[in-house]
């Protein structure tokens, strides 16, 4: 027999623990754009393979971390205050696609993508004063 809970909790860790901070998904983009500065950097095929796929794994993490935000936390309230919100963030995760940084080792895309994440942060700590 299967007891089936009434109740529905949602949360980026399936836990509503109520941990929600746009800082992994900067510490992951920091990441990248090291990667992409490693890889020019380097001589080293090998090396510069492993930094690929080290930035396109990162970058995947941007993605997920910025749709936890978009999804879980932010509310209709906040997309209301503020309108470009959904904009943000989906610019945000295109930059960290295949057509932003997982797609190329250009580290302006990079700071693009940090910019983007920036913009995020300050209307998320704007929402909890």
């Amino acid at each position: 027999m299967r007891i089936k809970s009434k109740t529905v909790a949602a949360a980026h860790c399936d836990l509503p623990c109520g941990v929600y901070d746009p800082a992994q998904a900067r510490l992951e983009a920091q990441s990248v754009k090291a990667c992409m500065e490693k890889y020019a950097a380097s001589s080293d095929a090998d090396f510069k393979a492993r930094a690929v796929s080290i930035k396109e794994e990162r970058s995947h993490l941007v993605k997920e971390h910025l749709w936890v935000l978009w999804t879980d936390y932010f509310k209709p309230n906040h997309f209301e205050a503020h309108p470009n919100l959904h904009q943000l963030f989906n610019d945000a995760t295109k930059l960290a696609g295949a057509a932003g940084t997982k797609g190329t080792n250009d580290v302006a895309v990079a700071d693009n993508l940090l910019a983007k994440i920036d913009e995020i942060a300050e209307i998320f700590w704007a929402t909890k004063k």
